[in-house]
Formats: structure tokens, C-alpha cells, sequence
């Protein structure tokens, strides 16, 4: 099995980084608007990517300001069964943001894609909560 992991660090308290990353407004500015999202173990939150099919992932963990956790249920044949995480630490109000996609079967060029898009992604999530947040 492959994972893919990235780290970012952002500059305002986990509970900001946290918000954005389970509402949807703010997953809305970062990665599509076509979503929808509730803050919820157990719930399954849709994405549209405008692909011809939903990404479907559910919550299997949430702990405030700490830790996101998705299982992949429907979307690319590739990322079925996958999990997607968040684990959220803060010191002196920066946030590191430890992002992992693991569970990957196989090396693909979708891997490789996805792995370049998820470190887009944390930027996204770095440049919005910075901009909406400016201590």
C-alpha cells in the first residue's frame, strides 16, 4: 500500500484551520463549491468535482482542532477504500497541518497527479485561513 503525506504550517490557531476544513463554506472556497458538509462522525460528506461522478467520503473521526478523519466510499475506482486524514497541532497560534491519503493500492499517474493537487490543496488551505484570518 502507498500513502501519500504532506505538511504545511499556517499561521492562526488550529480551531480556524479546523472550521475551514469541516464546513462548508470553507471547504468551499479551497477545494469545490459543489459540496455538501456537516460536521459529523458518521456523516458522509459529497463532493463534486465535475467529473461525472461524486466523491463520497465519511467521517469516521473528528476531534475538534485536532484530527479529521475520511473514508473514501465512492469516487475514482482508485480512491474507494482509501483514507484521507488531518492531524492539527498548534504552537504560539501556528498551526501544522499533517494531511495523509493512504491506503493507495498501486503507483499510477493518478497517484502522482493527486499527490501534486493535495499539496495545492494545503496551500489553498494556508493562503485562505492566513487572508480570512489576518492577526
Amino acid at each position: 500500500m502507498l500513502n501519500i503525506e504532506h505538511r504545511n504550517y499556517i499561521k492562526v490557531p488550529a480551531s480556524i484551520v479546523y472550521e475551514v476544513l469541516t464546513s462548508s463554506k470553507g471547504l468551499g472556497e479551497i477545494w469545490t463549491k459543489k459540496l455538501d458538509v456537516q460536521a459529523k462522525e458518521g456523516y458522509i460528506n459529497i463532493f463534486d468535482f465535475d467529473e461525472g461522478y461524486l466523491t463520497k467520503m465519511k467521517i469516521l473521526r473528528l476531534e475538534p482542532n485536532s484530527t479529521i478523519v475520511w473514508e473514501c466510499i465512492a469516487s475514482d475506482e482508485q480512491w474507494v477504500g482509501t483514507g484521507v486524514s488531518f492531524e492539527l497541532t498548534e504552537k504560539d497560534q501556528i498551526t501544522t497541518v499533517v494531511l495523509k491519503h493512504t491506503n493507495w493500492r498501486e503507483l499510477t499517474d493518478f497517484y502522482q497527479w493527486c499527490n501534486y493537487n493535495w499539496a495545492l490543496f494545503l496551500q489553498r488551505l494556508k493562503i485562505y485561513c492566513e487572508k480570512q484570518h489576518d492577526f
